[in-house]
C-alpha cells in the first residue's frame, strides 16, 4: 500500500473553560480543535506565500496549522460548540471521544446549574396575556399570647328574623343582621410583601387599596376562606378598633341579591337564595367559632402590576359590621380577611373571571419572623424545582386539599387513622393540626427528647406541650438536633416515585416567651371530622407554596422567601 493510501492520523482536543467561581453567570465556553496530517498537493504548495519548498524532498509532509475556533464574543453566551471539518473518513474513536465529551457537558450543565426556587421566565412578555400581582405581608402586633388562630371559614345561614334596616346611602338607617348557629359547624401579576409571624403575633397579612379615592386596609391572608371582607361602618354593631378607619359603603356599593356572586355566597344556605332582597347578606363562621356577618359590596380595587403600573377594577367583597369571638383580637392591627380559596367569590377567582390573571395563588413566608410575599397570577411560578400534588375537588368544599398516603416522624410511621387521608393547606391558621392517631403517635415519639435534657414544662400556657432545657434557648436552631424531620408523602406509596413534603423541626417548633421550645402541632380530632391534617403557617414557613387552580395542583419548594422573581 502506498503511503498516500494510508489512513490519515487525526487527533482531537476539546477545551472546556469554566466561569470563575465568584461569577458563574459568565457561563461556560467550549472550544474544539482537530489536528491531522495530510499530503500537500502541488497546488497547495504553490499557494503557500512566503514559504519555499525544500529541494530533493518531494514526499515531505508539513502539518497544517492548528485550526482554532474562537469562543463567542459575548461572555454570557450559553455553551457553544464549534468543530472544524475533517474528511469523511473520521475514525470511530474520534466520534466516540466527541460523543462522550458532549454527554459529559450535558450532565455537567444539568448538575451545576443552580435550581431556582423562585423562577425565571423569558423576558418576552405578551401584552395580551393575563397579568400577575405580588403582595407584601406585614407584621401584626397585639394578639394575645394564648390565642390560637384557626380559620377555615364557612359561609353559613343568615337569620332573617332580626332584620332591622337596609342600607340606603352614606347617611340614614342600615340593615343589621345577626349571625346564628349553623349545621355547617366544623367538628400579569400582582405581588405584595407579607409581614407577620406565627408567635407571638399569630398571622401574616398584606394590604389592599379600596375605594375612590383609594384607602389602605390590612387584610389577614387566608387560603382557607372564600370571601374577602373589610370591617365597615354600616353602622358597625361589633367591630375591633382595627388598623384603619372603617370602610363606609353607600347604596351604590351594595350588591343586589340577583347578582351571580350573591347566589354563590348563599348557595349552601338552608333557607336558599333570597331573590327579592334588596341586598346580599352573608355570614361566615370559622373553625375557632369566631364569626363575621354583613352585606356584599362592590368597589374599586387598586393593584400594582408586576411591571410597576397601576390597575383599578371593581370587585365584590364583604362589608363586615358584626364580628364575634377571637376574630376581634386579630383585628387589633388588621381590618379584615383576604379570602384566597378556589371559590368563585374569592379575590383570585374574580380577577381570573375578568381575564386579569390566571387563577394561581402563591405565598412565601420567611422561616423567621418578618413576613415574606404573596402573589396572584402565574408570572412568579417556577418552571422547575417544584414538587406538585393534585388537588382534591368537590362542589361543597373549596379548601386547598390533596391526598396523603403516608406520614413519618424520622423513620417512625404516624398512623393517619383513615385509608384515604387528606391534607389542607391553610395560611389562615397559625398552627398545624393532626388527626388523633397521628397526633398521639407523634407525642409518644417525642418522649425521647427527655433523654437529651428537655423536660416538659406544664406551667407554660403558650401551647399544650412545651419543654424546658438545661441551657438558654435563643432559637429553634439551638435544639433542632434533638428532633427529627416530618415527611408527608403524596401520590404513591412507593417512596422513590412519590411526592414528599419535608417539614424540619423549625417547621413545627416555636420558642415561647418563657424561653421554652413548644410543639406547634395540635390535636385536630374535632376539626373536619377528625380525619384531616391542617398545615398552618408554622409548617408553611420557608416554603414557596403555589395553588394552581388552572391545572388543579398544589406545589411547594424550599425558599428563604426574601425575594420574588418573575418566572
Amino acid at each position: 500500500m502506498d503511503s498516500d493510501d494510508a489512513p490519515l492520523p487525526i487527533k482531537g482536543v476539546v477545551i472546556i473553560s469554566l466561569p470563575p467561581p465568584d461569577n458563574p453567570s459568565l457561563g461556560k465556553t467550549i472550544t474544539a480543535f482537530t489536528l491531522y496530517n495530510t499530503p500537500r498537493t502541488q497546488s497547495q504548495t504553490q499557494t503557500q506565500s512566503g514559504q519555499q519548498q525544500p529541494h530533493g524532498n518531494d514526499n515531505h509532509q508539513d502539518p497544517l496549522p492548528l485550526q482554532q475556533h474562537q469562543p463567542p464574543a459575548n461572555p454570557q453566551a450559553q455553551s457553544s460548540l464549534s468543530i472544524s471539518r475533517t474528511s469523511l473518513g473520521i475514525p470511530r474513536k474520534l466520534l466516540a471521544f466527541l460523543g462522550i465529551s458532549m454527554l459529559a457537558i450535558i450532565l455537567y450543565c444539568s448538575v451545576s446549574s443552580q435550581t431556582q426556587q423562585e423562577l425565571r421566565r423569558s423576558d418576552d412578555d405578551d401584552d395580551h396575556r393575563p397579568s400577575s400581582f405580588l403582595f407584601p405581608l406585614y407584621p401584626k402586633w397585639g394578639t394575645k399570647k394564648g390565642d390560637l388562630k384557626l380559620r377555615l371559614g364557612k359561609l353559613v345561614d343568615v337569620d332573617k328574623g332580626d332584620l332591622i334596616y337596609s342600607i340606603e346611602d352614606g347617611r340614614g338607617p342600615r340593615m343589621i343582621d345577626n349571625l346564628v348557629a349553623s349545621k355547617a359547624q366544623l367538628d400579569s401579576a400582582a405581588i405584595l410583601p407579607v409581614r407577620g409571624d406565627v408567635y407571638p403575633n399569630g398571622l401574616y397579612y398584606t394590604y389592599m387599596l379600596v375605594g375612590s379615592p383609594p384607602k389602605r386596609y390590612f387584610l389577614d391572608m387566608d387560603t382557607g376562606s372564600d370571601l374577602t371582607w373589610i370591617q365597615c361602618d354600616a353602622p358597625c354593631t361589633s367591630c375591633a378598633k382595627g388598623a384603619n378607619a372603617l370602610y363606609k359603603p353607600t347604596r351604590g356599593n351594595v350588591v343586589p341579591s340577583e347578582d351571580y356572586l350573591c347566589t354563590e355566597v348563599q348557595r349552601n344556605q338552608d333557607s336558599g337564595h333570597c331573590k327579592t332582597c334588596k341586598q346580599c347578606d352573608y355570614a361566615i363562621k370559622y373553625a375557632d367559632q369566631s364569626s363575621s356577618s354583613g352585606v356584599l359590596a362592590r368597589d374599586e380595587l387598586h393593584l400594582i402590576m408586576a411591571n410597576g403600573s397601576w390597575t383599578s377594577l371593581n370587585v365584590v367583597f364583604g362589608c363586615g359590621y358584626d364580628q364575634q369571638g377571637l376574630l376581634l383580637d386579630t383585628l387589633v392591627k388588621t381590618d379584615g380577611i383576604l379570602g384566597l380559596s378556589g371559590a368563585k367569590v374569592s379575590l383570585p377567582s374574580q380577577l381570573a373571571s375578568k381575564g386579569i390573571i390566571n387563577n394561581v395563588v402563591g405565598h412565601c413566608l420567611t422561616p423567621d419572623a418578618g413576613g415574606g410575599y404573596m402573589f396572584l397570577g402565574d408570572d412568579f411560578v417556577p418552571h422547575r424545582g417544584m414538587a406538585w400534588a393534585p388537588m382534591l375537588n368537590s362542589p361543597e368544599i373549596d379548601y386547598y386539599r390533596t391526598e396523603i398516603v403516608r406520614m413519618n416522624y424520622g423513620s417512625k410511621i404516624l398512623r393517619l387513622g383513615v385509608p384515604d387521608g387528606q391534607v389542607v393547606f391553610d395560611s389562615g391558621s397559625s398552627y398545624t393540626y393532626f388527626p388523633q392517631q397521628a397526633y398521639s403517635d407523634l407525642v409518644a415519639s417525642l418522649n425521647e427528647v427527655s433523654g437529651f435534657g428537655l423536660i416538659e414544662d406544664k406551667s407554660d400556657p403558650t401551647l399544650p406541650i412545651c419543654w424546658q432545657a438545661e441551657f438558654p434557648i435563643r432559637s429553634v436552631l439551638d435544639v433542632k438536633h434533638f428532633f427529627k424531620t416530618l415527611a408527608l408523602q403524596f401520590g404513591r406509596k412507593w417512596w422513590v416515585v412519590s411526592t414528599k413534603l419535608q417539614i424540619p423541626p423549625e417547621g413545627y417548633l416555636i420558642i415561647s416567651n418563657k424561653g421554652n421550645v413548644c410543639l406547634g402541632i395540635l390535636d385536630g380530632s374535632k376539626l373536619l371530622e377528625g380525619s384531616t391534617i391542617i398545615l398552618g403557617d408554622v409548617s408553611l414557613r420557608g416554603q414557596l407554596v403555589i395553588y394552581d387552580n388552572v391545572n388543579q395542583k398544589i406545589g411547594w419548594a424550599p425558599s428563604d422567601c426574601l425575594r420574588s422573581q418573575r418566572s
